[in-house]
């Protein structure tokens, strides 16, 4: 799982970066209606998977929902198979 966390958050970090070059050079009017919110709330959902006891009943839900998040970015070179959930 900690390989699937550290790829779902370099891909979150890799899209954070895009939206900034496009504020940068289009304004920030043009992240209007973007995913930029939810890469937010990505990363946050991974950092608390990360320190979550794995005892915790919510842990398997939100390890399921991590998995289908990263689906997203299957295309990706990096996407491992085993992950999907």
């Amino acid at each position: 799982m900690d390989d699937l966390l550290r790829f779902l958050r370099a891909r979150t970090m890799e899209d954070n970066h895009a939206y900034a070059y496009v504020a940068q050079v289009l304004g920030g009017e043009a992240l209007l209606g973007s995913h930029l919110p939810m890469l937010d709330l990505i990363d946050l959902l991974a950092r608390d998977h990360a320190t979550m006891d794995r005892s915790d009943p919510r842990a398997a839900g939100l390890a399921y929902a991590l998995r289908v998040l990263a689906q997203s970015y299957a295309e990706h070179p990096d996407y491992r198979e085993d992950w999907r959930p």
